[in-house]
């Protein structure tokens, strides 16, 4: 969303490709505005067509979705026909930006190149070739595929830390030559903690540590119920706020199984909810086993709320010496250091100072790159 807002923003002639279950839609700059609008809320969704409704497997919001980008096009096309719509539509020349890891395939990269300008794809991560254990079994080889693509189509690979810059040349060094890399730190949009958006039994009414983010293997909460197992009736709350994720029976079952009040477990809270369970917390806990960036840290950082958390080079590398380190399997270390931040509370944990990075130098480093 930041890189629509900023794209949009700008005087470069800038242009948005969507795909549908039909195909390929293009959007010229007012598209890409009306999209905004609608996407932060502003104008209300579309109500779906006829075409939208055929598509199966969309939900009701996809199928607005879907209505109004075509809505808002400048050109669309079925799949076969891209490389064409490109051609037709776009200043020879232009770049083509990927922001995430959808849409990496030979059909679009071919197209991209087709209009004989630089090819720059964000890669955030490739935990799932280091740890496809991790991961959906099913996902692991397209994800694969996908870097093989972006390793011999890229012209440049724009990260989110100098780790993961590493961590990606490593991977794609196995296919042959490794494209141009740069490193961009996100930009953090913080949220003003918003007590009146939680429900009324939170916060927690003692001192509470929180997590945040899916709850999956790699994000390591088996360590955190471990620890609040072995600190017993007198343990401060831990908080865990996110999805369930996949992968993950072992842990779902042992948070269905508990009787105790000591671990709350809650999704679905606002941006606002978070940002204020954050802000009146102990502390936040980051066992993560890896990370590509580590956003929940750098927001509880930036809030002031210290952080604990896997000693991994990417936390390192954004926060430096602003957390405490913990092994991820030291289930003794993590528990002594928790009952010991406990025990100071609030009123006895020393303030962050922490800036976060923003989006403008961030911008700046990727757009020059292009």
């Amino acid at each position: 969303m930041a890189y629509l807002r900023r794209l949009v923003a700008d005087d470069v002639p800038a242009f948005a490709l969507v795909r549908t279950p039909l195909g390929y839609v293009l959007l010229d700059r007012a598209g890409m505005a009306s999209l905004v609008l609608r996407i932060e809320g502003s104008v209300p969704w579309a109500r779906p067509d006829l075409l939208s409704r055929l598509a199966r497997g969309q939900t009701a919001v996809q199928q607005a979705a879907q209505t109004d980008v075509r809505r808002l096009a400048m050109a669309r096309t079925l799949p076969r026909g891209l490389a064409a719509m490109l051609r037709k539509h776009l200043p020879q020349g232009t770049t083509y930006l990927n922001t995430g890891h959808s849409n990496l395939t030979d059909r679009v990269l071919q197209a991209a190149q087709g209009l004989g300008g630089r090819i720059g794809v964000f890669v955030h991560d490739v935990i799932p070739l280091e740890f496809p254990q991790f991961q959906r079994p099913e996902t692991v080889e397209p994800f694969r595929a996908k870097m093989r693509r972006v390793q011999a189509c890229a012209d440049v690979i724009i990260c989110n830390s100098a780790d993961t810059l590493h961590r990606a040349g490593q991977v794609m060094a196995q296919w042959g030559t490794v494209p141009e890399g740069i490193v961009a730190h996100l930009g953090t949009d913080l949220t003003t903690p918003q007590p009146d958006m939680l429900p009324d039994d939170l916060p927690p009414s003692g001192p509470y540590f929180i997590s945040v983010g899916t709850i999956e293997p790699r994000k390591n909460h088996a360590l955190l119920l471990d620890v609040w197992d072995a600190m017993g009736a007198d343990a401060p709350t831990l908080l865990i706020c996110g999805a369930r994720g996949w992968n993950n029976a072992a842990v779902f079952a042992r948070l269905d199984g508990r009787t105790d009040t000591r671990v709350i477990e809650r999704a679905g809270l606002s941006d606002g909810a978070v940002a204020a369970l954050i802000a009146g917390s102990c502390g936040l806990v980051f066992p993560s086993f890896a990370e590509g960036y580590g956003l929940p840290p750098v927001e509880a950082a930036a809030l002031g709320v210290p952080v604990v958390a896997n000693d991994l080079p990417v936390i390192r590398e954004i926060l430096g010496n602003i957390p405490v380190y913990l092994p991820a399997h030291d289930r003794y270390l993590w528990e002594k250091t928790l009952k010991d931040m406990a025990e100071a509370g609030q009123q006895g944990r020393e303030k962050v100072q922490f800036q976060a990075p923003g989006w403008s130098q961030h911008f700046n480093t990727v757009l020059r790159s292009l």
